[in-house]
């Protein structure tokens, strides 16, 4: 039975997150583990400052491939982790089966950037063309790894990976959806190899 919009399995419908897909999001992080026994989940925010998201009063769940929008009660930041306490979820058995779902938030949750700064997902479908190669193709999936970033790059049928660095990558046009490169030498080579 649902009672203020918020049915028993905690979530919520909200009008604007109702119909939201993963092309209206950024995916903010997801949930490690429960966090003691009353519900709260330890939870990463994947990105540069998790602080920001302190406040957040909804975040969307991805639950058998649907966007789930619970609301937040609370945000805690503690020594090494965050802690996030969903409505409606308070004991530990509820908690459980949320340990490993990714989080999101609508595009326009994100922060303003400041000039020559881009958000990853905003380069998906851009063209790379390289200062040496000329067209590369285009940018179909961004990798964000441990070590490295990578632009994986549709070259010819080749996924090709171009690290993001700003010796590699020295222009990004918004306006014409390119990114400029300079790439290597020998990095294209060794994904064309047979």
């Amino acid at each position: 039975m649902c009672n203020r919009n918020v049915c028993a399995t905690g979530f919520i419908f909200i009008p604007n997150f109702a119909k939201m897909t993963k092309a209206d999001c950024f995916e903010l992080g997801y949930i490690t583990r429960p966090h003691g026994l009353d519900g709260r989940l330890a939870v990463v925010f994947d990105v540069d400052q998790p602080s920001l998201y302190q406040d957040v009063g909804a975040i969307l769940l991805e639950l058998k491939g649907q966007l789930v929008p619970y609301v937040v009660k609370s945000v805690q930041f503690m020594a090494n982790k965050i802690v996030v306490k969903f409505e409606d979820i308070n004991h530990i058995d509820q908690a459980e089966p949320l340990k490993g779902t990714k989080l999101f938030l609508p595009l326009e949750k994100l922060p303003e950037l400041v000039e020559g700064q881009f958000y990853y997902h905003d380069l998906i479908g851009y063209e790379v063309h390289d200062l040496d190669e000329g067209y590369l193709g285009k940018v179909s999936l961004i990798y964000n790894l441990p070590g490295q970033d990578l632009l994986a790059v549709d070259h010819k049928g080749t996924e090709v990976m171009v690290p993001i660095n700003d010796d590699i990558i020295k222009k990004i046009d918004h306006e014409t959806k390119t990114v400029h490169t300079e790439l290597p030498g020998g990095l294209l080579e060794v994904y064309l190899q047979p």
